[in-house]
C-alpha cells in the first residue's frame, strides 16, 4: 500500500504543470497544448496496453517483488529524462519507456490478491485504490507548489519519489509467489490479445471486462482534461488545480479505504457497481454545466464516490480465476485500463478543442463530461444485461 501511495505521489505531482510544460516546450496555444498532452497520454498507455499482460506473466513466473523493482528504478530515470527535456519528441521518449514499466499498480493488485481470502477481495482492492488517492491527495498539492518554482521541478521530485520507493521496496517486500501458484511462461498468454481471449472464455467474464472498460474511458475524463478545463473554464492556477484534485484524492482514499466496506456490507458486489454508475453519470452531468469554480469544487469530492465501481468489479472477476493467474488477470484488466487511457486523452482533448477553440460551433468546456456520462450509461446497460451469477464461487457477487 506505502508502495502504491509513494508511487501515485509520483504521477500526481507532474500533473498541475503539464500545460506549462507543453507550452514552453512546444509553444501554441493552449488548445494545442492539449491535443500534444493527448499524445502523450495515449504514447504512454499504448505501451501499458501491449506490455501488460507480458509483465503479469512475468510476475506469475518470477514473482511480484522484481518486478515491482526493477519498474520502480526504471520509472526513476524516465522521470529524470523529462526533467532534462528540451523537445517534445524527449518527451515522448520518456513515456515510450515509462508506459513499458508502469506496471507497479498491476502487480500490486495481483501481490494484494494473493494475500486475500476469496470474500475479502473486494475491500482489499480498495484499499489499493485508496493508498492511491492517498498518493495522489500529496501529489498534486506538492506538485502544484513546485510547480510555482518552475516547471521542470516537479519532474526531479517525481525520480526522487520513485527511487525511494524502489529502495523501500527492496527493504521490507516480500515475495507472496510461491512454487504452488507459480505458473509457467507462455508467450500466447503474455500478449494483449491471447491474454484478454484466454480469459474471456471463463464463464461472466467477458461482460465484467466490457463494464470495466468503459468505465475506465470514462473516468480518465479527469487526468486527461481536467488542468485544461479549470484553466479555461475558472482561470485557475497550477497550484489551485493541484489543489482541486487532492480534494478528489482524499475523496478516494475516504471511499476506498472505508466507505466501499460500508456499502459492500449493506448492497453487496453487483448493486455497489449498479449505484456506482448512477452517482458518477450524475456528477458527469453537473460538472459538464457547472459555471462556479467554487461549486466545482464541491461536485469534485462527490464525483468521487462512484470509485467503488472499480474494486467490487475486481473482486468479481479475481474469485472467477485459478490463484496461478492473478497476475494473467491484472496484467489484461492493465491493458484494458491502457486502451481507456489511449482512447480518453484523445478523444477527450480533441471533444474539448472542438468545443473551445475559434471555430467552436457552441462554447461549452464541460463537453467532454457530458462524453463520459454517456459511457457510463452505456456500462451500466451492459452489466445489467449480464446474467445473474450463480455458485459459490460468485456468491459474494449478490451478498447482500
Amino acid at each position: 500500500m506505502i508502495t502504491v501511495m509513494l508511487d501515485a505521489m509520483g504521477i500526481g505531482l507532474i500533473v498541475p504543470v503539464m500545460p506549462e510544460l507543453l507550452l514552453e516546450v512546444q509553444g501554441g496555444t493552449l488548445a494545442s497544448a492539449a491535443l500534444w498532452g493527448g499524445v502523450l497520454s495515449t504514447v504512454f498507455a499504448v505501451m501499458q496496453f501491449l506490455f501488460g499482460p507480458f509483465i503479469g506473466a512475468i510476475s506469475d513466473r518470477y514473482g511480484r517483488r522484481p518486478v515491482l523493482l526493477v519498474s520502480l528504478m526504471v520509472m526513476s530515470l524516465q522521470y529524470l529524462v523529462m526533467a532534462v527535456a528540451g523537445s517534445i519528441w524527449l518527451l515522448l521518449m520518456g513515456r515510450i519507456v515509462g508506459g513499458i514499466t508502469a506496471a507497479t499498480g498491476a502487480t500490486a493488485s495481483a501481490y494484494m490478491a494473493d494475500i486475500s481470502k476469496p470474500h475479502e477481495k473486494a475491500a482489499n482492492f480498495g484499499l489499493i485504490g485508496a493508498s492511491f488517492g492517498a498518493g495522489f491527495v500529496l501529489g498534486p498539492l506538492i506538485g502544484g507548489m513546485l510547480g510555482e518554482y518552475g516547471t521542470r521541478a516537479p519532474f526531479f521530485a517525481a525520480a526522487a519519489l520513485a527511487a525511494v520507493n524502489a529502495v523501500f521496496g527492496y527493504l521490507v517486500l516480500r515475495e507472496t509467489v510461491t512454487d504452488r501458484i507459480r505458473r509457467p511462461f507462455e508467450w500466447r498468454r503474455a500478449n494483449p490479445f491471447g491474454a484478454f481471449r484466454h480469459l474471456a472464455r471463463l464463464p461472466g467474464i467477458g461482460p465484467l471486462l466490457v463494464v470495466y472498460f468503459t468505465y475506465q474511458v470514462a473516468f480518465y475524463v479527469y487526468p486527461a482534461i481536467w488542468s485544461f478545463f479549470t484553466q479555461e473554464r475558472f482561470g485557475w492556477s497550477p497550484q489551485m488545480i493541484g489543489l482541486s484534485l487532492a480534494l478528489f484524492g482524499v475523496m478516494i482514499a475516504v471511499v476506498q479505504g472505508g466507505l466501499i466496506r460500508l456499502v459492500l456490507r449493506r448492497f453487496g458486489e453487483r448493486l455497489t457497481v449498479i449505484y456506482g454508475h448512477l452517482f458518477d453519470m450524475a456528477a458527469f452531468g453537473a460538472i459538464a454545466f457547472v459555471a462556479s469554480g467554487a461549486v466545482a469544487l464541491v461536485l469534485t469530492p462527490l464525483a468521487a464516490i462512484g470509485a467503488v465501481i472499480t474494486p467490487a468489479l475486481q473482486a468479481m472477476m479475481s474469485r472467477s480465476v485459478g490463484d496461478d493467474a492473478q497476475g494473467e488477470l491484472q496484467g489484461v484488466l492493465t491493458s484494458l485500463n491502457a486502451l481507456a487511457m489511449i482512447i480518453a486523452p484523445l478523444l477527450m482533448t480533441s471533444v474539448f478543442a472542438a468545443f473551445t477553440g475559434p471555430g467552436a460551433p457552441v462554447y461549452l468546456p464541460g463537453a467532454p463530461f457530458l462524453v463520459s456520462m454517456l459511457l457510463m450509461g452505456i456500462g451500466l446497460v451492459v452489466f445489467l444485461r449480464r446474467p445473474a451469477p450463480c455458485g459459490a464461487a460468485q456468491q459474494g457477487d449478490s451478498l447482500a
